[in-house]
């Protein structure tokens, strides 16, 4: 479609200059055609009004179908900005549905492993996850990110998510997978496992969207640890690294209470 718009646009610039000389040349035969009868005066004009009209027919059927593929180029882009808002929105919501997982209902799970149902619930967890690999990536991705956001099966999802990111090493979720698996342990309390998913996502996807937010909850790890000074640096490197960021922002705040 851009090919065809450009040589619209080179047919037309063609056109353009060679009309002018055209014309220039024209007028001057219209100057000239008082020589001669009437009748050869009348006959010159004529021709030089179908010349002219011929030029014009040309070039309006250029100019039709340049702005008809305008048009269709202009439409194509709406299309593709629809499409393009519509995965935006999508991902954002994800990520706020992500940030506010209740650590209640992943301590309430843990409490029943606890209460000394932690085989069953391994199990439960391992046989939930196997039954959402289906072999392809984003079907298994959008199975595990159910567990999480419609069933609640946060145990599930932890597994689910780490067979993603075992069986998916190239997928483009990846850095998605790891920042959810992230989450969900820093829910469940396991800070230790937390910080090494947030720190996978920084490492290997540093352009992610998430990778920003990822370092930010790696300080916010470092200080639940009480080392400040730890939290501190990683605060500053977010700031550095991510500017005008809404995780740099909330690295601001809490860097400037440390």
């Amino acid at each position: 479609m851009i090919s065809s718009f450009r040589t619209h646009l080179l047919s037309l610039s063609l056109l353009t200059g060679i009309a002018a000389p055209w014309a220039a040349i024209a007028q001057a035969s219209i100057s000239n055609v008082g020589s001669g009868s009437v009748e050869d005066r009348v006959i010159s004009l004529e021709r030089i009004s179908n010349s002219q009209a011929q030029l014009l027919q040309q070039l309006q059927q250029q100019l039709n179908a340049t702005q008809s593929d305008i048009d269709s180029l202009r439409g194509q882009i709406q299309e593709n900005s629809y499409q393009l808002n519509q995965v935006v929105e999508r991902q954002k919501q994800i990520y706020q549905q992500i940030d506010s997982l209740s650590s209640g209902a992943s301590a309430s799970a843990g409490g029943a492993a606890a209460s000394g149902d932690s085989g069953a619930a391994d199990s439960a967890a391992s046989a939930s996850a196997a039954s959402v690999q289906s072999g392809d990536a984003n079907s298994d991705y959008n199975s595990a990110v159910a567990l999480v956001l419609e069933k609640k099966q946060y145990d599930q999802a932890i597994t689910a998510f780490q067979a993603f990111v075992k069986k998916y090493p190239d997928s483009t979720y990846q850095p998605n997978a790891n920042y959810w698996l992230g989450q969900l342990n820093y829910n469940k309390g396991k800070k230790d496992d937390a910080a090494y998913y947030f720190a996978t996502v920084v490492k290997n996807y540093p352009k992610s969207p998430k990778s920003a937010e990822a370092l930010y909850k790696v300080g916010v790890i470092m200080q639940d640890k009480g080392d400040n000074a730890k939290a501190k640096a990683v605060y500053q490197q977010v700031i550095k690294q991510y500017p005008n960021t809404e995780a740099a922002k909330q690295a601001q705040k809490r860097a400037a209470g440390l």
